[in-house]
């Protein structure tokens, strides 16, 4: 593909503004592993929810939007609609549990939680395992997706592209730290949002408008526009479709969207400057996420179904209607636009990822007492590393979609675990050991059973099966292992104040009372789980052209978020509050 000067200068400009950024913050970041990792808890709710979203907005996630709607149609966005339920979860009863925890990592609030050998020894293994094995699939599949588009816009060989995309993000994110990572999103997200716009009104009117698209695409996918499976559904089988939202979204572990925050979703909760700060910054990060965003994914993803019905790769749908139909300028901010998607979700990865391996195994277990500059340079260190693992990963991984439902199948049936742990005493460490092991035994056994055979029926039954037996094992293990040490329990309960089931605990705590009222959370989360479901119908609705419904939609999005201010102005905490927004 041949780029003007107008778009040569557009890329250079981007990376240009994002190195200065990088080396304005590489001395705040360097002064020791709070400003690496979290920013030293100073970030507005704003600039904390934005990042969020600019994370979550990889260069792999219009691709596998396209690849989703290529096969399922706009229903099979339910893989991901369906966390909108946890998200809300985490808003309302999490947000600000994360924050009073004071923790650097999610996975040190382990041993705040649990105690003994077992909190070290899990939190030791999590520290590996989801900060590299893990946190290296994941960056893998945005890897994979940008080295597609640099294969269909410059012809890059695949290690080529995977060569070129890391070793440009892992600059940035050596010299910037968490700071960096954070202050670069408000651009990437900025510029990443108008590219996407702009290609789907182009992709749109290449077609013959609204009408005509719809026209063409139910010619050839009569159940692509369906927002909902039907029974008997070849495109979205319906038990699929009830695994989404009945089971995936509490019972399965996603970075992102784990049940109860976690991730980088609860590094930015931490280093917010304030509980209120983190209740505010995850619900604009949910509300951008889901009620703003997906629409210029989908209807570029549906009209590629028009112009390129044949596509051997789905998802190369997305790139091709960039490279054929954009002009000069416009191309070479989509170029930028995904460079900015995916370092803001590479450099997030390999930033929360060495903070796990730094903070929570070399600094817990290799070498507790040291300087922070010691630490910082260890830090640095292992993103390049991280960085090296996550390229080989990305060269042999071939589908999106697939490591999107492998990861959920990994982590299927430990979800319930971090939800109860913050409201049920009894959880200890085993418990959280044992459904890590066996959703992973029982995962890969069903993988490479008959059911193992692909196909979206096939994913839903090794979904409840291994939902099913992880429940039971970790129950079962719970119960035939003793509690956690009766003190540890109490400074926990007296620090974090947690509501739900600890009574046996409160007891011992006369003078301490919970700050959490769990009736009015879950309100809450109800009421915030309508407004943006009906938000991103509404939207959804209007622009297929049926105004009526999209209306109506938004006319309960006006209620439920009505309500829902309502709500928050009375349960706000008088001293929170008063703090500077």
């Amino acid at each position: 593909m041949k780029l003007a000067f107008i778009d040569w200068s557009l890329i250079v400009f981007y990376f240009v503004i994002a190195l200065c950024i990088g080396l304005y913050f590489s001395r705040k970041a360097g002064t020791n592993i709070e400003n690496f990792f979290i920013s030293g808890r100073a970030l507005p709710w704003w600039l904390a929810g934005t990042s969020m979203v600019a994370t979550t907005f990889g260069a792999d996630t219009p691709l596998a939007v396209t690849e989703i709607v290529a096969k399922n149609g706009i229903a099979g966005n339910w893989l991901w609609w369906n966390f909108i339920l946890g998200g809300m979860l985490t808003v309302f009863l999490f947000a600000k549990l994360w924050r009073r925890s004071e923790v650097l990592t999610d996975i040190e609030f382990t041993e705040l939680r649990y105690s003994g050998k077992p909190a070290a020894i899990l939190r030791g293994f999590r520290a590996l395992y989801l900060g590299l094995p893990i946190n290296c699939m994941i960056m893998a599949w945005g890897t994979l997706a940008m080295s597609s588009i640099l294969g269909a816009t410059f012809s890059f060989a695949k290690s080529q592209a995977i060569i070129i995309s890391l070793l440009i993000a892992v600059v940035y994110s050596v010299l910037s730290g968490f700071w960096g990572v954070v202050a670069t999103d408000i651009l990437q997200f900025t510029i990443a949002m108008i590219g996407s716009i702009a290609l789907a009104v182009i992709s749109v009117d290449h077609v013959g408008g609204l009408s005509a698209l719809k026209t063409k695409v139910l010619a050839s996918h009569p159940e692509a526009l369906n927002f909902f499976p039907q029974l008997g559904s070849a495109a979205l089988p319906f038990l699929t479709f009830f695994v989404y939202v009945a089971v995936q979204w509490w019972a399965t572990w996603y970075p992102g969207s784990e049940p109860g925050g976690g991730g980088y979703v609860a590094q930015r909760m931490l280093a917010t400057k304030n509980e209120r700060h983190s209740v505010l910054a995850t619900l604009w990060f949910n509300i951008a996420h889901y009620a703003l965003r997906p629409w210029p994914w989908i209807l570029v993803a549906l009209a590629s179904l028009v112009v390129f019905p044949n596509l051997a790769d789905p998802k190369m749908g997305y790139p091709k209607m960039m490279v054929t139909f954009l002009p000069a300028g416009l191309k070479g901010l989509m170029i930028a636009a995904f460079f900015g998607a995916f370092m803001s979700t590479i450099d997030t990865h390999l930033n929360w990822g060495a903070s796990y391996v730094v903070n929570d195994f070399y600094k817990r277990f290799i070498k507790r007492k040291a300087s922070s500059a010691h630490y910082v340079l260890i830090s640095r260190i292992t993103v390049i590393i991280i960085m090296v693992l996550a390229g080989f990963t990305a060269y042999w991984m071939e589908s999106i979609k697939g490591g999107w439902e492998l990861m959920i199948a990994i982590g299927a049936g430990t979800g319930l675990i971090y939800i109860l742990r913050w409201y049920w005493w009894r959880i200890n460490a085993w418990s959280e050991i044992s459904a890590m092991a066996c959703s992973f035994v029982v995962a890969m056994i069903l993988l490479k059973s008959p059911l193992g055979g692909g196909g979206d029926l096939n994913w839903a039954y090794r979904i409840l099966i291994t939902v099913g037996i992880t429940t039971c094992v970790w129950l079962a293990v719970t119960f035939l292992t003793p509690p956690v040490e009766r003190q540890h329990l109490v400074r926990f309960y007296q620090k974090i104040k947690p509501g739900g089931l600890w009574q046996k605990i409160r007891s011992e705590t006369p003078g301490v009372k919970s700050k959490t009222s769990i009736g009015t959370d879950i309100i809450n989360w109800i009421l915030g789980t309508i407004l943006i479901y009906s938000a991103l119908f509404g939207v959804g609705r209007i622009i297929l052209l049926e105004t009526a419904k999209g209306i109506l939609f938004l006319l309960i999005t006006a209620v439920s978020g009505i309500l829902l201010v309502k709500n928050l102005s009375k349960s706000t905490d008088r001293s929170e509050r008063g703090l500077s927004s």
